[in-house]
């Protein structure tokens, strides 16, 4: 039951006992008597008696009570052994008891044996004065304003709902056109990237001996910022903005120099923020699994976005790719990059760094090569993805469309919007929309 036809029913409710609680406090108590009911024909004054008084010789009483009243039917009893007639009502004593005596109420006007008919239903009459009468309208005028009230506010948040329902697939297209776009604005955006290395190097210079020692960069036009563990520190002009974040306002100390050939770091954009600006992550800090977990579709763009990235950054780099066990089509290599066989045997990396990531322990070392998962593995699978992925493993980096299980290092997490939540950066970031259809 709904809660406004709860809400109605108690309000009616309400009005009623009002009404009920009324009737019998209206009248005199003395106007009550009590009465039987003729039901059959062999019903008898001695078995009356004996049935209501308990003792069958009060019959008499019985008979004086209702000697010469008119009965419902015009007719009256006239002798104590009168056969009795279906529907008469007869008075009985003050004393009598017993489920068969029933109530009824005298009133001026009106005979003393007056049909009770509603009164054999429940043994008492309800009489409906004006008070009774003004409470039962008075409930359920104010049963109709609050039903009409619930009923508004009920409207209105099925009318907001349906607005939204007819509005999404407008709001869906018009949000995967913005990640287009921003997929369009990294492939041919190379100085954010140069940039974001070079943020990399200032923060190193601003903690010597602490080479590599950031775990993500935001840029923005106000400055930059860079994710450490909590156990670093950068000195001015960094300033510290939480336990893990520090920030830096713009200035022209940009050294503007080009990558460098063999550098570690490994920053891709992981997508833009909510002002538009990109966040880089530092695959070399993985050292295991990339599982993106949540909506299928975001969770191949969070991937492909991740291979364009590493592409563009470190073309040559080698890639296998783990058939899906799902059914998942597979993903689409970028042309940067050299597919080869699973069969090769694995290359192992050389540890440069024993700081962790800011999720858990790790080792820092080069992304040497990338296995691709375009669906959640299997046991199997997963089994792999330990034994090759990570300093621990074979020194390959693993990105997964879905639960990676035990193999996972990072573990992020897409929605149907397309954005991707990075929990242990704590930010939600727009993905760019890359990825062919499943």
């Amino acid at each position: 039951m709904s809660s406004l036809l709860r809400t109605v029913l108690v309000l009616v409710m309400a009005g009623w006992v009002a009404v009920v609680g009324a009737g019998p406090a209206a009248a005199d108590e003395g106007d009550l008597v009590k009465v039987f009911v003729v039901t059959d024909a062999s019903q008898t004054l001695p078995a009356i008696a004996a049935g209501t008084l308990g003792d069958q010789r009060r019959a008499g009483e019985i008979f004086e009570l209702n000697r010469g009243r008119p009965q419902p039917d015009g007719a009256a009893l006239a002798t104590a052994d009168e056969p009795l007639r279906p529907g008469w009502i007869l008075r009985l004593p003050q004393d009598a008891s017993g489920p068969d005596v029933k109530q009824a109420r005298e009133t001026a006007g009106q005979p003393q044996n007056h049909d009770p008919n509603q009164d054999q239903a429940s043994g008492t009459t309800v009489s409906f004065s004006l008070a009774a009468a003004l409470a039962i309208v008075a409930a359920l005028l104010l049963a109709l304003i609050t039903a009409a009230i619930l009923s508004r506010r009920q409207v209105a948040a099925g009318v907001r709902r349906i607005v939204h329902a007819v509005r999404e697939p407008g709001r869906r297209r018009r949000r995967l056109a913005a990640r287009r776009v921003l997929a369009e604005r990294f492939a041919a955006d190379g100085e954010s990237v140069r940039r974001a290395y070079d943020t990399a190097g200032e923060a190193a210079a601003a903690a010597p001996g602490q080479e590599g020692l950031v775990h993500a960069i935001q840029l923005d036009q106000g400055g930059a910022s860079v994710w450490l563990t909590a156990a670093d520190e950068l000195t001015t002009p960094w300033q510290q903005a939480d336990s893990t974040r520090w920030h830096r306002t713009a200035d022209n100390s940009w050294r503007g120099a080009g990558l460098p050939e063999l550098s570690t770091a490994c920053l891709v954009r992981a997508g833009a923020d909510a002002a538009g600006e990109a966040v880089f992550v530092d695959l070399s800090r993985l050292d295991g699994v990339l599982s993106v977990t949540g909506d299928q579709r975001v969770a191949r763009d969070v991937v492909q976005n991740v291979l364009g990235e590493v592409a563009r950054l470190r073309p040559g780099t080698p890639v296998m790719v783990f058939p899906s066990t799902d059914g998942t089509a597979p993903l689409v290599v970028p042309a940067g990059l050299e597919v080869v066989p699973l069969k090769e045997t694995p290359m192992t990396r050389t540890v440069t760094d024993k700081h962790g990531p800011l999720r858990g322990v790790a080792e820092r070392g080069p992304v040497g090569g990338l296995i691709v998962v375009a669906g959640t593995p299997d046991a199997r699978q997963i089994g792999a993805l330990t034994a090759l992925c990570g300093s621990r493993g074979a020194g390959w980096t693993g990105l997964v469309c879905g639960d990676a299980g035990t193999s996972a290092h990072w573990r992020w997490h897409a929605a149907a919007d397309g954005t991707v939540e990075i929990p242990v950066l704590g930010v939600e970031l727009t993905v760019p929309a890359l990825s062919v259809p499943a």
